[in-house]
């Protein structure tokens, strides 16, 4: 797993790999200091394969913090098969998901 920050008008948050038990603890302190202090964050996940319970977890600790600094967060290029794991745990909801 790789997460790679570019600052901007946006911050932009490019995740590749797998977001699973092992790495889900580092992903989340990456992007939580990441985007600290910005109001427009996008999450590319155009490369992100997988998605486990423990990454479910961190994705919601990072809209938890969007929504502590007023951040507008927008989730990018999620794949159809993690669109299928959000649907089914009801995060899909809580997400702003982009094509």
């Amino acid at each position: 797993m790789e997460v790679k920050i570019l600052k901007g008008d946006s911050t932009i948050m490019k995740v590749s790999g797998r977001l699973d038990t092992v790495n889900a603890p580092a992903f989340g302190k990456q992007t939580i200091e990441g985007m600290d202090g910005a109001k427009h964050v996008v999450l590319d996940c155009s490369e992100l394969s997988y998605v486990a319970s423990s990454g479910l977890r961190q994705l919601l600790n990072l809209q938890k913090k969007a929504n502590e600094q007023k951040a507008d967060l927008t989730f990018r290029g999620v794949n159809d098969d993690i669109k299928s794991i959000l649907t089914m745990t009801g995060f899909s909801s809580m997400f702003k998901l982009e094509d």
